[in-house]
Formats: C-alpha cells, sequence, structure tokens
C-alpha cells in the first residue's frame, strides 16, 4: 500500500490515539471493533469479555441482547437490515416472520436507559442502526488532534 493511501493516514491516526490513551479507545470511523473496546461518555462495550456499561453502570445483558448490541456497534453508523440481524443473532431465514428483534431492541433500549433512542436508531420498513455519541466523536477527534500536535 502507498504511503501516500488515504487508509494510511486513516491508520495513523488510529495509531496516535490508540498509544496516547490508557485504553484502546475505539471510535466509529471504520471497522476498529478488532481492538476489543468501543467507549463513549455514556456508554462502552469491551467484546472480549463481554461486558457493557451505560454510565459507569455494568448492565446485565443475556446472551441474545448481548449478540444483537455486538452486531449492532459492530457495524455503527450502518444501516443493519431486520433479515441480517435475524440470521446472525437468531440463525432465522428471511422466511421466518417474528417480532423476536422487535421485543429485543425494545429490552436494549430500556437497558441503556435515557440514551436507548439515541444510540438504536429505527429505520422504518429496512433495520436498525447504532449511531455512535455524536458528543464523543467530536471530544475524540478534537483530543486525537491536540495530542498530535503537542
Amino acid at each position: 500500500m502507498p504511503s501516500s493511501s488515504p487508509y494510511n493516514g486513516f491508520l495513523q491516526y488510529f495509531y496516535i490515539l490508540y498509544t496516547t490513551s490508557k485504553a484502546s479507545i475505539l471510535t466509529i470511523e471504520g471497522d476498529m471493533v478488532n481492538h476489543g473496546l468501543y467507549r463513549d461518555p455514556h456508554f462502552a462495550v469491551d467484546f472480549q469479555r463481554r461486558m457493557a456499561w451505560v454510565d459507569g453502570r455494568e448492565m446485565t445483558l443475556t446472551r441474545k441482547e448481548y449478540q444483537l448490541l455486538l452486531e449492532l456497534v459492530r457495524h455503527a453508523g450502518e444501516i443493519v437490515p431486520r433479515d441480517v440481524l435475524l440470521m446472525n443473532v437468531w440463525e432465522y431465514g428471511p422466511e421466518i416472520r417474528t417480532r423476536t428483534l422487535d421485543v429485543h431492541i425494545r429490552r436494549l433500549r430500556r437497558k441503556l436507559g435515557d440514551y436507548g433512542e439515541t444510540y438504536i436508531e429505527t429505520i422504518f420498513g429496512v433495520g436498525y442502526r447504532f449511531q455512535p455519541c455524536k458528543e464523543a466523536r467530536e471530544a475524540v477527534k478534537y483530543g486525537a488532534v491536540l495530542r498530535a500536535t503537542a
């Protein structure tokens, strides 16, 4: 990959962010979920330990709620169609008609408290989208710029 590639700049941005923080901070600016942690001012998920927190309080999640949350966060900012979520979390084919997904989304939103509707957006007739905290993205970008230029 040539050094002038936009991808290299992307990686350098995350390297600066990663190496200047005490923990691996994941901002949803690409597929960086592999670092194993998503964190913003209100919500955090540790993918390796299978734990999630809202405002510092650990969330109690069922296995399917966790799998659904993981699927949404992995595709943060993207619309994930209902049939994809049903297949990846429950292994249901497109011919299955069920409200299971809607029930689990409602439970996740309830467990996310005041942030439930903010983080999990319904795209009517299509699916759902996990929306990273805009406040967090701006704060992390600003902090990374300060660190990079300091």
